[in-house]
């Protein structure tokens, strides 16, 4: 369970102290409190937490999704990778710049078929954050990524993406190394390859940074994630001329699964346990990876020609 507590968190937090208090009373002679039963004190607040909690997560807005999508103890691309892809190859480098780390890339088993794995790390910590560029990929995450994509055409693997980034890597480096460029031709790539495509929004999804590796046949989304053209802060900066605004961009964006889902967006969307995936990473994970396999098996499944499909559908959404 986190132990990191969003603002509108408060009170389950001051109770998950209160109950670490009790717990480590334990074994002190109950005489000795002023609580008559230690254990049924715990269940009690226990209970009123997991209360609490429903009660917030049941009527959560959009600009308190978007703090829960980026809380630091969700699962992360490497998490889901180190659990469910099995006898992972990493594969580095773009052949032209450097490695990025940001961009998680390789080979491996998923569920007994070999496939492509590409995702976007944010990392844990000041050290990892920095590291992974706070989960924002440069030219060459991206053309590695690419790279990845035309190997699975060639050898026919399903192509699997975790997407959990603010956007691409602003900084002007980035630009004279050709960002843009490098975003489209994923994009491009992904349009034109043959394989199963299936992508997984599992934190932010943001602008075209997210989409360079999530134009697929099945785009998936965990319940508190969000997919956006661009970050409230972002949009309330060029409409309001202000950041602080960002709680009213985040209504205006439509980021959230639920209407994403409405308007055919997404395809489906992974329900998280209450407080979030942060609080059981595990479960989430372990249904993400359900999600997958339904999606793969229905795309294999099915006499689509998956690259006419993929193309039909992201075009249809600019209609």
């Amino acid at each position: 369970m986190s132990k990191h507590y969003l603002e509108f968190e408060r009170e389950v937090g001051e109770i998950e102290k209160r109950i670490a208090e009790l717990k480590s009373l334990e074994g002190v002679d109950v005489a000795e409190l002023p609580i008559k039963d230690l254990d049924e004190e715990i269940d009690r607040l226990e209970i009123k937490q997991l209360k609490i909690l429903r009660r917030i997560y049941r009527k959560l807005t959009p600009w308190q999704k978007v703090q829960v999508s980026r809380h630091q103890d969700r699962p992360h691309a490497s998490d889901y990778v180190n659990t469910i892809i099995d006898n992972f190859v990493p594969i580095a480098g773009d052949k032209r710049f450097k490695e990025d780390p940001c961009m998680i890339s390789g080979i491996g088993k998923f569920r007994g078929r070999s496939v492509v794995v590409l995702g976007t790390e944010k990392g844990r910590n000041t050290r990892e954050r920095v590291k992974y560029s706070f989960g924002m990929p440069k030219p060459e995450g991206y053309r590695k990524a690419r790279r990845l994509m035309q190997m699975a055409n060639k050898f026919n693997m399903p192509i699997i993406t975790f997407v959990d980034t603010p956007g691409a890597f602003p900084g002007v480096e980035a630009e004279a190394r050709g960002q843009s460029e490098a975003i489209a031709s994923c994009i491009e790539t992904l349009l034109e390859v043959d394989v199963p495509v299936v992508s997984v929004i599992t934190g932010e999804g943001g602008s075209g940074g997210a989409l360079a590796i999530a134009t697929a046949n099945k785009v998936l989304m965990l319940e508190h994630s969000i997919y956006s053209v661009i970050s409230p802060e972002g949009c309330a900066s060029i409409l309001w001329r202000d950041a602080k605004s960002a709680e009213q961009a985040s209504e205006a964006l439509k980021l959230t699964s639920e209407t994403l889902e409405e308007l055919n967006i997404v395809d489906d969307v992974i329900k998280e346990p209450v407080g979030g995936a942060q609080r059981d990473p595990h479960m989430v994970i372990k249904r993400t990876s359900r999600a997958i396999e339904k999606s793969l098996r229905e795309l294999e499944a099915s006499n689509l020609n998956l690259k006419q499909a993929r193309t039909e559908r992201f075009l249809a959404l600019s209609r």
